[in-house]
């Protein structure tokens, strides 16, 4: 990969959430390793009225706050003098001049990470354009959401392109930065035994979950406006769905793997509203239980009754010639009894068991792929329990289980932002999301959307700390499989 490091970062929402969580702690684990360009200035741009030095105490706090206890103090001393700050508003024009006197020379290049609401993306790019903020030697990184529907996502994708080319746009998706995400295609490309059965004749299906034990918290206003199709399935999941069906790439190369990803969604068959009552299921938590706790419904938490949907469950299918028949089970909510992103691939049975006159039953292999809160690759295959044998032969179902945390153990695991802004600062776009992935995505969602609003189709009740209504157990169970829930 040919690297084009840029001498400044201008790092918009600095002082939001995201920021001392995620973004300080991993810029700052980057610096701690080296891995910064060793003048890399960090600009910091917020509504708050922070001064350079006012702005790298805040940064301390949230580094103190955010990082482990064993930090190196020389690493963060040496750290905080990158740090710099301009209070701007996006929404103000007035505010990008001062902003780009900070910036000054921008011959070394400038990345730009915008993480703010959809509505402000036009204003923020004419107010960057306007002050010379959006030239060729300008980069910029944009947060989710990007739309919420094709209409709005082309509409905001047309005004980013005003300023910046294509290849000068990182997307960013932060499921694409986890460390077990990008093993998905070492898994399926690196290792031969895989591939001959990666198709619609080795595998009966899929399943994809991603639950969250959390309810609204902080984001009551983002959420209720966007609901769980819009906020997880349209990029994560259709991320992860994208890794574990495209075909392969000829080369690790930023255009073939987003081509083959591309082609994936562009595949996805279109779910028709006479179809969308059988091939999706919409819920909302109720009171119940969760962690241990009583907790409120999501119309008492929201404080208004609300018809947006926190659970969602969608069979997909892929029509091409590797997927053709092979159902994709998607599920995604919150308030479930457990914090999980997985993929279970579910091979095919054997074509005849020599066990049956023996007693011995088989189950069809499956391939976990566990992404959170641990990390492991675990295989499930049959073998035979000890014993003379003597009442017939009896199989068990075993785990062949790869923990990357206890595999390697000792090294590092990168917060997934540390990736990320690594790429947009030398220039890497391999694990950002092109235009043509947003655009397709958000045509396979909106046409659920359609079939919701066809049917009337209104979200089902389900209790905190359950696995959602169900309704969606029933979509699996018809076509005789069971959801991953151990």
């Amino acid at each position: 990969m040919t690297r084009n490091p840029v001498a400044k970062l201008l790092l918009f929402g600095a002082t939001g959430d995201l920021a001392q969580r995620m973004l300080l702690p991993s810029l700052y684990n980057l610096h701690a390793d080296g891995l910064l360009p060793e003048d890399l200035v960090i600009i910091g741009a917020a509504r708050s009225d922070y001064t350079d030095e006012s702005y790298r105490a805040f940064a301390k706090k949230a580094l103190d706050q955010f990082l482990p206890k064993d930090r190196d103090e020389d690493a963060v001393g040496t750290f905080l003098p990158r740090l710099q700050f301009q209070a701007t508003d996006l929404s103000d024009p007035a505010s990008y001049q001062p902003l780009a006197e900070k910036v000054g020379d921008v011959s070394g290049g400038v990345a730009i990470y915008l993480s703010t609401a959809p509505s402000l993306f036009e204003p923020a790019v004419k107010g960057l354009e306007a002050v010379g903020l959006a030239g060729e030697t300008i980069r910029i990184g944009l947060e989710k959401p990007l739309g919420y529907d094709l209409a709005s996502s082309k509409e905001i994708n047309d005004t980013v392109a005003l300023g910046f080319s294509e290849d000068r746009t990182f997307r960013i998706d932060h499921y694409l930065g986890k460390e077990t995400v990008q093993n998905i295609m070492a898994l399926r490309f690196g290792n031969s035994f895989f591939e001959p059965v990666w198709n619609a004749q080795g595998i009966d299906n899929i399943q994809i979950t991603i639950s969250e034990t959390v309810g609204l918290e902080d984001r009551a206003g983002y959420y209720d406006g966007a609901g769980a199709l819009r906020d997880m399935v349209a990029n994560h999941m259709l991320q992860l769905l994208a890794l574990i069906a495209m075909e392969p790439p000829a080369r690790y190369d930023v255009t073939e793997i987003r081509d083959e990803k591309a082609k994936v969604f562009r595949s996805m068959r279109l779910i028709k509203p006479e179809d969308a009552p059988r091939c999706t299921v919409t819920g909302q938590y109720a009171g119940g239980a969760s962690a241990g706790k009583i907790v409120k419904g999501y119309d008492e938490e929201l404080g208004k009754p609300s018809t947006t949907e926190t659970f969602v469950a969608i069979k997909a299918h892929i029509d091409n010639w590797r997927w053709q028949g092979v159902p994709f089970y998607i599920r995604t909510g919150k308030r479930m009894p457990v914090r999980r992103s997985e993929i279970a691939i579910q091979f095919k049975n054997v074509p005849h068991s020599m066990f049956a006159g023996r007693g011995g039953l088989l189950q069809p292999n499956m391939l976990v792929i566990r992404l959170q809160p641990e990390e492991y690759i675990q295989l499930l295959v049959m073998a035979k329990e000890p014993g003379l044998d003597r009442d017939g032969v009896r199989l068990r179902e075993v785990p062949l289980k790869l923990s990357l945390d206890a595999e390697f153990q000792g090294t590092r695991r990168r917060i997934a932002y540390e990736r990320l802004l690594l790429d947009l600062i030398e220039g890497d776009q391999t694990l950002f999301v092109r235009r043509d992935e947003v655009e397709a995505q958000w045509t396979w969602i909106d046409a659920i959307r359609e079939g919701w609003t066809a049917n009337g189709m209104k979200p089902k009740s389900y209790p905190a700390g359950s696995w959602g209504p169900s309704a969606a157990i029933a979509l699996t169970e018809r076509d005789g499989v069971t959801w991953m829930d151990d």
